[in-house]
């Protein structure tokens, strides 16, 4: 029934229209096969609301505490944090050392933030959650509750992915 109606709709829209609706439904399949392949993994996800700020913060002082206000200025932090790799601010491991280090990483549970979203998820039970789970997701960036690494994939295919962990003492 659904699928009849979608497919009448399509039908009366002209060629330039249907290449509008196409990217909508390349979207939400993405979306889709993202949360599906998390769910087919047993990974069960949480959005926080009022610690996610708290957990943000906690986040820019653990990884770019060593970056002064100019300096966020200069490489543009505020409109992606990840540019502290991407101007090589930071050491870090890129692109598939990256990917291998979050693969091997242990990940039972992880924090998982958007850069254009003001709110943090909860992935528990995330054991089996790789680097190629992440591929379709832009901005995003994913760390342990202990803030000791943190992985993040972009939406620029020539910037990352990065991984940086803290060196233990």
């Amino acid at each position: 029934m659904v699928r009849d109606e979608i497919n009448r709709m399509l039908d009366v829209l002209p060629k330039n229209e249907l290449n509008v609706a196409r990217t909508y439904i390349e979207m939400v399949h993405r979306k889709y096969m993202y949360q599906k392949t998390l769910k087919d993994k047993g990974v069960q996800v949480t959005e926080l609301c009022e610690e996610s700020e708290e957990i943000i913060q906690r986040w820019d002082e653990v990884f770019a505490h060593h970056l002064d206000e100019l300096l966020k200025e200069v490489i543009h932090y505020s409109q992606f944090k990840w540019h502290m790799f991407s101007y090589e601010q930071q050491d870090c491991l890129q692109n598939n050392e990256a990917r291998a280090a979050f693969d091997a990483e242990d990940k039972h549970e992880l924090y998982v933030m958007y850069e254009d979203s003001p709110y943090i998820q909860v992935y528990e039970n995330a054991s089996a959650v790789v680097a190629a789970d992440f591929d379709e997701q832009q901005d995003i960036y994913i760390f342990d509750k202990a803030f000791t690494w943190t992985y993040v994939h972009t939406h620029e295919s020539m910037c990352g992915p990065y991984y940086y962990k803290i060196e233990q003492a």
